[in-house]
């Protein structure tokens, strides 16, 4: 286990509970008027002065947003069994969404897609990703491929990226943000790491035309800018799909459209 909520686990359901509101930045008020239950009865929740039901658990977890692989840690504490299962892609049940993955990378061609875990590593890409990345270093090519490290590294895509100091400040908001969410200490090592390489902190003029940060990658044919945009499933209740995300960049003018179309 490698969340905050996991190194919690041997001092009980109360303070976990506690923690997860405190980083939604909410009242034990706020909290019991949402879950519709009494600031007394979540008070004595959090010091451990009442032991909450599993439906408690999962109540309040909802309403904290924690993610699904940290409310199964919520119900441990608790001393109830994980309700959430976690397969691979390749079990038989994941077949339908194995198929609407691939279809969706495939579809995307001539433009690139890929799809990515929890912490960034590659889980699968269409052909257009494995042409822009050809030229990386062999070491962060191996698996698991961490696309983070693999953007910002200096022997990466790094020194392709033509306004590395702006995309380099809009992953790391990102990654906070998710850090922020999911309290996993994995990502904020990943964080730490991608700090450290070289290629400015600013965001830089996106220009007075743009409408979102896009991605410039030069290139022998020439600058190539995308604009990106993120797909999750909507509904999950397996680990594995709550935590997949399917990135997809679309051409952001029509210079880099026709240097896919040829």
């Amino acid at each position: 286990m490698n969340t905050l909520t996991a190194t919690a686990v041997g001092i009980g359901i109360g303070p976990m509970i506690r923690h997860w509101r405190e980083r939604r930045r909410m009242s034990q008020l706020y909290l019991a008027s949402e879950a519709e239950i009494s600031s007394r009865h979540l008070s004595f929740i959090e010091t451990g002065r009442a032991a909450p039901s599993r439906a408690m658990v999962l109540r309040l977890a909802e309403y904290l947003e924690v993610p699904l692989r940290e409310r199964n840690e919520l119900l441990t504490a608790a001393g109830f069994a994980p309700v959430f299962r976690e397969r691979a892609l390749t079990d038989q049940s994941m077949q339908p969404a194995r198929t609407a993955v691939e279809q969706i990378l495939k579809g995307h061609e001539p433009y690139p897609a890929l799809a990515i875990d929890r912490h960034w590593n590659l889980v699968s890409a269409n052909g257009a990703v494995a042409a822009l990345i050809a030229d990386a270093d062999p070491s962060l090519l191996e698996p698991p491929v961490n696309v983070l490290r693999l953007s910002l590294h200096p022997q990466g895509l790094a020194s392709k990226i033509a306004n590395l100091g702006q995309w380099r400040a809009h992953l790391l908001e990102r990654l906070e943000r998710q850090i922020a969410l999911t309290a996993d200490l994995e990502l904020s090592a990943l964080r730490d790491e991608l700090k450290r390489y070289p290629g400015g902190s600013g965001w830089n003029d996106a220009g007075e035309s743009s409408i979102v940060i896009p991605f410039v990658l030069s290139t022998a044919a020439g600058p190539l800018s995308f604009i990106s945009t993120t797909m999750m499933f909507g509904t999950p209740i397996d680990i594995t799909l709550s935590e997949l995300a399917i990135e997809l960049f679309f051409p952001a003018d029509e210079a880099t459209a026709a240097a896919f179309r040829r």
